[in-house]
């Protein structure tokens, strides 16, 4: 798929967060839109996902270990055709199958349930280490927040990958700088993140803009062409990207957009979206 399909893609997705986030009246905008990209490249360029055959044996697994950022994860699954993107208004609603964080047991398309931040990533492992184990080929793949870093639980995780040189593994850090209290470095730093999945035996990749598609689409052919360890791509990305007055503002981690916010949102993601039409 081509660069400005995939930009539009995105655009929708984006869409798709605003939409249910609003709907909802609660829920994380700002790191959904951050990852909103690596979301899209995932699930229509990189892995063997087929949306009629959502458990397929063979598929490729995706984990969100940051799972409060399921507005982006349910918004992409929609686009790609796993369940209506109508659905994506029902965000958080009593009854509703989409709730504040991914259910692996009523949302087709999610392959772990996630929400308690590091947990993520070892079920991620855990599932790496079984295709192994079980000769299959299928790659596993989970996005972390740059603030999750924090957790412990992530590097024994790491730790672990890295000593059993699970090259089917590729963990994404979603480092937009920014988590729920402010910035990363004035809250618990984590950095630098490079070297650290590095003396994890991890193979890393920097994408100085993980909001670009040509830089995504070269970090993950790297990581597929590594062997004999894991990958990590750390990215730097713009946490709101994509709606003007969200980017690069911490505010924005949890809470809703009310009515006025929401409409400028929503105007300025349609104008993206008609720009890329006329390209």
């Amino acid at each position: 798929m081509d660069k400005l399909k995939l930009q539009q893609i995105a655009n929708e997705v984006r869409k798709g967060i605003i939409e249910g986030v609003h709907s909802a009246k609660a829920g994380h905008p700002g790191g959904s839109l951050s990852a909103a990209d690596v979301f899209t490249y995932l699930y229509f360029e990189e892995m063997n996902v087929d949306p009629e055959n959502p458990r397929m044996e063979e598929r490729d697994r995706f984990v969100l270990s940051k799972g409060h950022n399921a507005p982006g994860l349910y918004s992409v699954l929609a686009q790609r055709g796993f369940f209506p993107a109508k659905d994506l208004k029902t965000l958080r609603h009593t009854g509703s199958y989409l709730q504040g964080h991914p259910d692996m047991k009523h949302i087709p398309g999610v392959d772990m349930s996630s929400g308690s931040l590091g947990q993520g990533i070892s079920a991620a492992v855990g599932m790496a280490l079984s295709a192994k184990m079980d000769g299959k080929d299928y790659r596993v793949y989970t996005l972390l927040g740059d603030g999750e870093l924090e957790e412990g639980q992530v590097w024994e995780a790491a730790m672990f990958a890295g000593h059993r040189k699970l090259d089917n593994l590729v963990v994404i850090v979603d480092n937009n700088g920014l988590q729920i209290d402010g910035r990363l470095e004035d809250v618990c730093s984590p950095y630098p993140i490079d070297a650290k999945f590095a003396a994890f035996n991890f193979h890393v990749i920097v994408v100085e803009d993980g909001n670009d598609f040509d830089q995504l689409k070269a970090a993950f052919t790297e990581a597929r062409e590594t062997k004999g360890m894991p990958a990590a791509i750390v990215m730097k990305t713009v946490k709101g990207r994509g709606v003007s007055y969200m980017e690069n503002n911490a505010g924005w981690h949890g809470k809703a957009p009310n009515d006025a916010e929401y409409t400028v949102a929503m105007e300025e993601l349609e104008k993206a979206g008609e720009a890329l039409c006329q390209r």
